[in-house]
Parts: structure tokens; sequence; C-alpha cells
């Protein structure tokens, strides 16, 4: 393979500074520059689809673009969040929402010092400081009784993404691995500085959101094995990335602020949704691994030679590790299935998605997907590299391309 560059523009990295993308910081989403470019080849009148949502990328560079797009998750936060950044929203009412929230500062100091109600994060002070969670959980207070907790209203639900964004940025998390991870310790912030960072973040937000999108975007909660029909419609174009067979768990990043928003109540949950997602392995997710079998699917034939060399490694975990990739690929491969009933005739398919490596055995993601697709009837099948993903040459991100006619 010829020399392939790791293209940061290309990754999350690229997202943090542009618009509605950069509203809050999720490591594994892929870049707004490249779905931009694959939105730019569909044509005008055509109908997009995301299966794979996540923090709605697709969705907000379809509508920035005036196209259509529906997207689908099974996470509650993820479309929540979704929904708010692809809406459409009215500058009177930005600024009205704006003022209620500076409105809420003055008896902030006073509502730390009061007993208020503090998320069920294990070892939260790793996370916080006893000096700033205080604070923190004051705030929280003061949303609630202004605007209530996130729900249906867009307006409410941006000062919610914007403490969303706060927590994060108050706390020990660190971005300097593919995945979160923390610093070396947490930081000490007075009321003032709460309010500092709380209002410059508003800012930001409330001001991309005064942008009115020619196009319109939607997320839907479904689960991406059984494809559901939304209103009849059928599409002209997937765009998406699905979760990578890495185990790495969206469910893991996404924790603190599904727990400051209470769509996480307990650490169970996290494992329960976890194993509804394709590639899921958190919590509970892993004990549930060693107990699952296959349905009686026909996959690609590299798939069993894969796992059933990842079986054999010589690792307390590779039994374990060789059901995960199979679940993963045998979970895709229903996918793939399921979507050939939503999808118009000549349908174009971009999946953005790296390969892995479990012992120093490759899964070769792209190929497994192309046997995938070609067993179930797809044309027009190819792959094309997309980035180097880290200094480990045999780690990429790929585009699988194919066509549905029917």
């Amino acid at each position: 393979m010829t020399e392939v560059a790791q293209r940061s523009d290309y990754t999350f990295k690229f997202n943090k500074n542009i618009g509605r993308h950069g509203w809050l910081r999720l490591t594994p989403a892929y870049s707004v520059k490249l779905v931009q470019e694959l939105v730019e080849e569909t044509p005008r009148n055509a109908m997009i689809l995301d299966p794979f949502s996540g923090t709605g990328t697709t969705g907000v560079c379809s509508a920035e673009s005036g196209m259509h797009c529906h997207l689908f998750d099974i996470n509650p936060f993820l479309i929540w969040f979704g929904n708010t950044k692809c809406a459409k929203f009215n500058e009177s009412d930005l600024n009205k929402t704006k003022s209620r929230v500076y409105k809420l500062f003055p008896s902030l100091q006073d509502q730390a010092n009061e007993e208020n109600w503090v998320p069920p994060i294990h070892n939260i002070e790793r996370w916080w400081c006893g000096h700033t969670l205080p604070i923190l959980s004051g705030l929280r207070t003061l949303i609630e009784k202004e605007f209530g907790e996130p729900g249906e209203c867009k307006y409410a639900n941006l000062v919610w993404i914007s403490f969303c964004r706060l927590i994060i940025e108050t706390s020990s998390a660190a971005f300097n691995h593919v995945s979160m991870s923390f610093k070396g310790g947490v930081t000490r912030f007075e009321v003032k500085q709460i309010e500092k960072i709380f209002s410059d973040v508003l800012e930001l937000i409330i001001d991309s959101a005064k942008y009115k999108f020619p196009g319109t975007a939607s997320v839907f909660n479904a689960d991406s094995r059984e494809m559901p029909s939304i209103d009849n419609c059928t599409y002209d174009h997937v765009i998406t990335s699905p979760p990578y067979p890495n185990r790495m768990s969206y469910i893991r990043e996404l924790r603190p602020y599904m727990y400051w928003t209470k769509f996480l109540n307990e650490a169970k949950e996290a494992g329960q949704l976890d194993w509804k997602a394709i590639g899921g392995t958190w919590g509970t997710a892993t004990s549930k691994l060693k107990e699952w079998c296959a349905d009686n699917v026909t996959l690609p034939e590299e798939l069993y030679t894969t796992c059933e060399r990842i079986s054999r490694c010589d690792n307390k975990n590779a039994d374990l590790m060789g059901r995960y990739v199979h679940k993963y690929f045998h979970d895709m491969h229903l996918h793939f299935a399921s979507l050939r009933g939503r999808l118009n005739a000549g349908a174009k398919l971009d999946y953005i998605v790296g390969n892995s490596t479990f012992y120093g055995i490759h899964v070769n993601s792209e190929t497994l997907f192309e046997e995938s697709l070609r067993m179930l009837g797809y044309q027009e099948i190819n792959s094309r590299v997309v980035r180097k993903r880290n200094s480990k040459k045999e780690l990429f991100e790929f585009c699988v391309t194919a066509r549905w006619n029917g």
C-alpha cells in the first residue's frame, strides 16, 4: 500500500471549532469535512440516511447543504442531542433564552451552599474536586427550576447542551487519546470562573444556532439491524460511520453527559444500552457476550477464519474477543440485509469504517463489509483508504462504497 497520511482534517479534531459540529466533543466522531464531501456527491433531490447517527454529523451537513436526511440511533441522549443540533431556531427566542440564563447567576453562590442533586457517578471526585462539584450541582438545580429537565423544548435543550459542555470543560477529562481519559488531577474552580466558562459556551452555542438550515434532518429511535419505515420514506444515499470493531464504547464517552442530564440513572443501564449497540462491550454487555450465539446466518468465510485465529491466541480473553468480532460482523450483516428494503433503486452507500487487530491478527473490516454486501446482492462494491489512523502502519480508515440496484 502506498504511503497514506493521517489526515487530522478527517477526524474529530477538525470538528471542534466548526459551528454546531463543535457543540460537544466525542472522540470517535467522524470528520465534518469528509461528510461534506460525500454530501456534495449526492443529487440535490435525493434523500439521505445515516443509520448510525452518533452526534448527528451527517444530519447537520445534509441540512447545511439544503438536503433532507433521516438518522437512526438507539441511544436516547444522542437522539435528543442530534435533534437539537439539527433544529431551526428563532433569533429573538434565542436571545430571550440567553437572558433567562444570565438571571440565574446572582443566585448561584447561595444555591451552591444548599444540598443539591449530584449524579451517581462512581468515584465522582476523580472528575470534579469537592469545591467545584457543589457549584456545578447548584447551577444544575437553577437550570432545572428555570427550564425543566432536558426534553422537547429546543431552546431549553441549548442550555442543557451548554451545561454538558461546562461539566466536561471543568472536569479532569483529557482528549489526548483515541478515547477519553483523565488528566493528572482535578482543577478547583470558583463561582465566577464557572459563570464565565458557562457564559462563553452558551454564547458560542446560541450564536451558531442562529443559522437557519436550508435543509432538514431528524433523528429517530431505531435499531439499525431492523431498519424501520419512517413515513414510508426510502433513501438514495447512505452516509454513515458505524462503530468500529475495536471495543471502543460510545457509552463510555457519553456517561458524564448522560448522568448529569439524567439519561442514565445507574451503572447497569449503561451496560444494557451498550449491549443493544453494535460493537458494544461496556459493563454487563461483556458478560452477555460470553453467552451469545449467532443466528443461522451465513457470513463471509474470511470472518470465520479470522475469529478462529483470534480465539486460539494465547490470552485469557481470546475466546471472548473472537466472539466479539463474530457478533460485530454478524450484526452488521443483519443491518445490510435489513437496509435493502429502505433503499431506492440506484441508491449509493458510503460506510466509513476502520480495521483493527487483536493479538496481532488483522480484522479487515473493509473486505468483510465488501463480502457481506456482495452476498446480499449489492453491486459496484469497492473501498478506498481515507486516512492512516495512527502511528501503527496497519491501522487505516476506509470508505466502503456500494450500490443497490434492486
